[in-house]
């Protein structure tokens, strides 16, 4: 009867052995199950957001065009013409003819001093016209219609007007050998008809004698002279 107790001892010692295996077993399962995994609903939720979410695209910069600046207008060359008037002080006057971009002027005081003057206008109607004499005209034409400007001569300073006329207004010339001298005579004869000119024998100015502007005939120390109208 003493045999069997060592037999039931080994036999409950198996059962607990059996019985922790069970236990180890089912708490391992337990705990796979219940550690954290990515569910198949959160990867469809992240699937389905990535669908209806398209990725942002960055809208095209808009271009500026920029204007193209416009051009400035082209200003007419100054208009062929003749023009005549006395200066500010009416101590003197100025006649201007311009043709094909280029003008002649011709300043005159009647009795002995004068200048003749050249140059080019500018598109914009302004010029600077210089004589032999170191003499300058700055002037502009204003709308076609006059001269506005100045003369610089024997260290005088004359500003002038000088309004666009027609024949027989303008500016005369004459040149020719008389008696053996050398004779230059400029005449202006202005819109009203008055005339002013100096004359000069070699070398040595005077007032000029009438002219007939509708013939340009002249008669100096007794010679017919014809002038003609001066032109650059």
């Amino acid at each position: 009867m003493k045999r069997p107790g060592p037999l039931l001892t080994l036999l409950a010692g198996l059962l607990v052995g059996v019985f922790m295996l069970s236990l180890n077993a089912t708490t391992g399962t337990k705990n796979t199950s219940s550690s954290p995994s990515s569910s198949p609903s959160s990867s469809s939720s992240s699937s389905d957001t990535a669908k209806e979410s398209p990725a942002t695209t960055a809208s095209p910069t808009p271009t500026r065009t920029t204007p193209s600046p416009s051009p400035s207008p082209t200003k007419a060359p100054a208009p062929d013409a003749r023009y005549a008037g006395r200066t500010d002080d009416d101590s003197s006057a100025v006649a201007l003819t311009l043709r094909h971009g280029r003008a002649i002027a011709y300043f005159c005081d009647g009795r002995a001093k004068e200048s003749w003057l050249r140059g080019d206008v500018n598109d914009d109607g302004t010029m600077r016209l210089t004589g032999k004499d170191g003499s300058v005209l700055n002037g502009t034409v204003e709308d076609g219609k006059r001269i506005r400007g100045t003369v610089d001569i024997d260290g005088g300073h004359h500003a002038f007007t000088a309004a666009r006329t027609k024949k027989p207004s303008g500016l005369y010339r004459a040149t020719s050998t008389v008696r053996g001298a050398e004779v230059d005579s400029g005449w202006i004869v202005l819109p009203d008809g008055r005339q002013v000119g100096v004359l000069t024998r070699d070398g040595k100015p005077s007032p000029a004698p009438r002219l007939d502007p509708r013939t340009g005939a002249v008669t100096v120390d007794g010679q017919r002279l014809t002038a003609g109208p001066a032109a650059p």
